[in-house]
């Protein structure tokens, strides 16, 4: 398999770290991509010319990273990251669309911050701001595991790319229990050897 990916996103360092805790890292050729040039070797195989995709053994590509762990999922042996069904299932999903939520705003701020020119306090970054400090404010209430399965791994990539995006922005301020569970989930070796800083 290939994993079209830079190491800089959120959502392609969730692959990779469902990767590891799945114990199928190895099978895996990362393929690193400037998503912004569209190469040839990205747009054939996604035509919306985004990352990260996989591209299966069977040259069949998949793209979302949900859809993407949701895959990798079914091809492991080892404990599944993904619950198969019931209360735990969709309680795992819930926090998954979270931090998959929580990715996008910070991306969009970002690139909105970069591409448009507009500062931080400027309407369009400012919403995205807001949906994250909601987001936030939700986390910091809800009751976070430390065993590794989808949500908490989203969350926790969502959690890492504010540190390496907004650092200037202390997150951690006003939501203490968030703080302490980020800091422990992340030793998690899924987590740690993927950090956008690990290279």
């Amino acid at each position: 398999m290939k994993l079209l990916y830079s190491r800089a996103s959120p959502f392609a360092r969730k692959v990779r770290a469902c990767a590891v805790a799945l114990g199928i890292e190895r099978q895996i050729e990362l393929v690193e991509v400037v998503a912004a040039d569209a190469p040839a070797v990205l747009t054939d195989a996604n035509p919306l010319g985004k990352i990260p995709t996989l591209i299966t053994n069977g040259n069949f590509a998949i793209f979302d990273s949900a859809v993407i762990c949701e895959y990798l999922n079914g091809t492991s042996d080892v404990i599944p990251i993904i619950p198969p069904g019931g209360a735990p299932r969709w309680l795992s999903l819930r926090l998954e669309a979270m931090g998959d939520g929580l990715m996008e705003a910070a991306v969009l701020r970002r690139q909105l911050m970069l591409v448009g020119g507009l500062d931080a306090q400027s309407v369009l970054p400012e919403l995205q701001r807001l949906a994250i400090a909601r987001t936030l404010d939700r986390l910091e209430r809800e009751k976070l595991g430390l065993h590794v399965e989808i949500g908490a791994l989203s969350i926790a990539c969502a959690l890492g790319y504010l540190d390496f995006r907004f650092a200037d922005e202390n997150w951690r301020e006003g939501h203490p229990r968030l703080a302490e569970w980020f800091a422990a989930i992340s030793k998690h070796e899924c987590l740690s050897s993927t950090a956008p800083d690990a290279g």
